[in-house]
């Protein structure tokens, strides 16, 4: 690693393990499970590459992943972050190849909230010149979420069911839906979100938290016959939401945005309409997904930002240096994505 520094400053995790809680992604204090330290630059070894970060994205699974409510367990010490964007500075063995490209990455060892970020060489995507570093570093947890979901909804019919619509992967969702022909049904909890998402595509918006939601989605449902729900929240009105939805309807959760633990009150449901409820883990995608067809949506993902049909909306740029005093109230700006700048 010639010319690189030999220590780099990081915010690290001070938790170990699991909380055997689910609290949901919601931080008062980001400093309850943070820190900032300065700590050795990690080498790589073989089939890894170290990278000088740019900028790194915030998700849900972030903020799960730090209170220790995610499906990895923490390692104390270690810097948190799982996406972001940068310059591929060293190269273990197998990897060399990779040296000098500006790359998008998922960190696998040492996470992207850091000067310095250690990764697989296959969590890395390398990234057109004319992308910016705002849809570089948001360039795969989200968008291939997207790609391969919507995929998944294809196979239930010509409409499905997004909840927490108006976040950043709800819209790449939304839009891509519209462009394979289909119809999107967005749920929100603010009305006034619902002019933007038609105009991205959405068939139906409705407002969770209006008196009429039932009735209005039981119209919809009928009428639609949305028989996949892509849902972000996992409270009890998903659990209403699935239920009202049509025979061999299937629940898919990929996120846990609610902290209420919903209740199943309709279990006849799974015998006489088939009905069933699933997970979606994109590392299990990206792990059982063949190269070539990984290859055409990341080679999608990326046409789509450099036409601009997708785009990265930031509601804030957090300094690195103030992660740990600013991330509880950048992340409580819900109309874009907080973006690590190092």
């Amino acid at each position: 690693m010639t010319d690189l520094p030999e220590t780099m400053f990081a915010v690290i995790q001070t938790g170990d393990g699991y909380s055997g809680k689910a609290t949901g992604p919601a931080i008062e204090d980001a400093a309850d499970w943070l820190e900032a330290a300065e700590i050795a630059v990690p080498t790589p070894g073989d089939g890894e590459v170290l990278i000088r970060v740019s900028m790194a994205s915030v998700n849900p699974s972030d903020l799960h992943f730090i209170k220790g409510e995610y499906g990895q367990p923490r390692v104390k010490g270690a810097p948190a972050g799982f996406e972001g964007c940068g310059e591929v500075v060293a190269a273990g063995k197998g990897a060399e190849g990779m040296m000098g490209q500006r790359v998008a990455f998922y960190a696998t060892r040492s996470g992207a909230w850091a000067d310095y970020a250690l990764t697989a060489a296959q969590a890395c995507i390398p990234l057109r010149p004319h992308i910016g570093d705002e849809d570089g570093a948001a360039q795969i947890v989200n968008p291939m979420t997207a790609m391969a979901m919507v995929d998944i909804a294809k196979s239930g019919g010509e409409a499905f069911v997004i909840s927490a619509a108006t976040s950043q992967l709800g819209k790449l969702m939304i839009s891509l839906g519209r462009d394979l022909g289909l119809k999107p049904i967005a749920l929100v909890r603010r009305a006034e979100a619902a002019p933007a998402l038609m105009e991205l595509g959405a068939e139906e918006v409705m407002d969770i938290t209006s008196e009429t939601f039932a009735m209005q989605f039981t119209e919809a449902s009928r009428k639609l016959k949305p028989r996949v729900f892509l849902d972000a929240v996992s409270d009890q009105i998903s659990e209403k939401v699935f239920t009202l939805m049509p025979n061999k309807a299937r629940w898919i959760t990929y996120g846990k945005l609610g902290a209420e633990e919903p209740r199943l009150t309709q279990m006849g449901q799974f015998i006489f309409m088939g009905k069933r409820i699933e997970g979606f883990w994109l590392t299990d995608w990206m792990m059982s997904t063949p190269p070539q067809d990984q290859m055409r949506a990341v080679q999608e993902v990326q046409s789509r930002f450099a036409d601009g049909r997708w785009r990265t909306d930031v509601s804030t740029y957090l300094p690195l240096r103030d992660v740990v005093s600013g991330l509880a109230d950048a992340v409580k700006k819900t109309d874009g994505k907080v973006m690590i700048t190092t």
